[in-house]
């Protein structure tokens, strides 16, 4: 996919909190601000990313905001040629490298244990209300604040 925009941390991070503050989800918060540099409209950065929230689809698995940089990651340079090991592998290696290096700033890439949520907590489809305390209580814009910068750092090295 093409790169069409130069990239601006500042107006980048702007972008992903206010998304995140208008009650979109960290995957969703983390893509919106690449989708112009990737050819998408912000609509379908929203649509391509609705389904990782909360661990994916609210299962508290794989973090949204570090599903949104394995989007990144195949918007990128994604394998689109069939019969291609070496594409395919390339792009694993870049998401291992992403994901790793959100690991390593937040001890893990798991919703639940980003939420210190107990491993039988109860899951439900129901997205929580997004109050003032929600906002206060999670750490969620910042590990979407993370990802922005490591997408950032990764795609102009």
């Amino acid at each position: 996919m093409s790169r069409n925009t130069h990239l601006d941390l500042p107006t980048l991070l702007q972008t992903a909190e206010q998304t995140f503050m208008d009650g979109f989800n960290c995957s969703q918060s983390v893509l919106v601000p690449f989708a112009e540099h990737f050819g998408l409209t912000r609509q379908q950065a929203l649509t391509v990313a609705a389904g990782f929230g909360g661990g994916i689809g609210r299962t508290r698995s794989t973090c949204g905001a570090a599903c949104a940089l394995v989007i990144i990651a195949g918007l990128d340079c994604g394998q689109t040629e069939p019969h291609r090991p070496d594409l395919k592998s390339a792009n694993y290696r870049v998401v291992q490298q992403l994901l790793e290096a959100f690991r390593a700033e937040h001890g893990s890439i798991v919703c639940r244990e980003l939420l210190g949520l107990k491993r039988d907590a109860p899951i439900t489809h129901v997205a929580s209300p997004r109050t003032e305390e929600y906002y206060r209580s999670r750490p969620c814009l910042k590990q979407i604040l993370s990802a922005v910068t490591i997408a950032y750092n990764y795609l102009t090295e």
